[in-house]
């Protein structure tokens, strides 16, 4: 066994897990997960830089993950930046401050090596979906599309996501047609290049991942709380997926916060991110109508490009 540390840097959140890996046969048992909305790419898509009160937020949730690491005797440690520091001009002094606090070099990862990490991680915990299977991973910056049986075939990183799309359309509470009819613009228009790369149409089992989609299921479950347990390999029909994006797009922020499962960092920009996952669903279920089957379920899981990270390490 061998204990290891995984941290995932996204635009909206810093992700923590700690598991020991068996390096026969490739599992992992978890020690701990955590996760903290820092919202480091706050702003990044207009000024093109992180803001100071983004860095300070990160640095903070950062010295306590290094705590844990140090408690629990963490051996090999990797920490993975995305969308939001490969779009920032001043990620040399994000860089330094995370090895500062964490005694390794940050690596800066591409999209196609974001999708390959978070398709490495779910396929780990879905061994019965038919494949091949297409994971989704939608983040604040970027969405990966990555296609694959028990491996990766064909991966696409799209520049679209649910904090990049609330800065850049979705202004209004809740969202004016015009400012929707513009994010739909951009997703699509994003599709469109990626299924160039990426055959969705082949898909025979669709998986989302990360925050937004694994809110979504949350909110289509009718959960009056936030359970992982209940959210993971939670297999619903794509209209019920569909219907609860709809609802949380249209939902005002009020409604979005009083919602029971939804996590405080995520009420601003949950309907961009439904969004990004209704038109996303949509496209796939097309797709796959056109070769002549159906998309009749969603599936969604919580192990994602952090397991990935763990299993990297082995």
């Amino acid at each position: 066994m061998t204990r290891v540390a995984a941290i995932d840097c996204g635009t909206n959140s810093i992700r923590l897990l700690v598991a020991d890996v068996d390096r026969s046969t490739g599992t992992l048992t978890d020690l701990t997960r955590q996760m903290r909305v820092v919202r480091l790419g706050q702003d990044v898509d207009r000024t093109g830089e992180f803001a100071a009160e983004a860095l300070a937020r990160t640095f903070e949730a950062l010295d306590g993950y290094a705590s844990t690491c140090h408690l629990l005797r963490v051996e090999r440690t990797r920490f993975v930046a995305t969308s939001a520091t490969r779009d920032a001009r001043n990620r040399n002094e994000f860089l330094t401050g995370v090895e500062a606090r964490i005694g390794v070099t940050p690596e800066v990862i591409s999209g196609d090596q974001e999708a390959a990490l978070s398709f490495q991680g779910v396929i780990s915990a879905v061994g019965d979906a038919p494949a091949p299977c297409l994971v989704v991973d939608l983040g604040g910056g970027s969405t990966e599309l990555a296609l694959g049986e028990s491996e990766l075939t064909a991966a696409y990183s799209m520049n679209v996501g649910c904090v990049r799309l609330t800065e850049r359309h979705l202004r209004s509470d809740p969202p004016t047609a015009a400012e929707l009819d513009a994010a739909v613009a951009d997703v699509r228009a994003a599709l469109a290049i990626a299924t160039q790369t990426v055959p969705i149409g082949q898909a025979a089992t669709l998986i989302g991942v990360a925050g937004s989609i694994t809110t979504v299921t949350a909110h289509a479950l009718g959960l009056t709380h936030y359970d992982p347990l209940k959210i993971h390999g939670a297999t619903l029909p794509t209209e019920q997926v569909i219907a609860s994006c709809n609802e949380l797009i249209a939902a005002t922020y009020a409604q979005r916060a009083a919602m029971p499962f939804m996590h405080p960092g995520r009420v601003e920009a949950i309907g961009a991110g439904a969004l990004v996952w209704r038109e996303v669903v949509t496209a796939v279920a097309e797709a796959v109508a056109a070769s002549g089957r159906q998309l009749a379920t969603v599936r969604t899981s919580e192990h994602d490009i952090l397991d990935g990270i763990a299993l990297s390490l082995a």
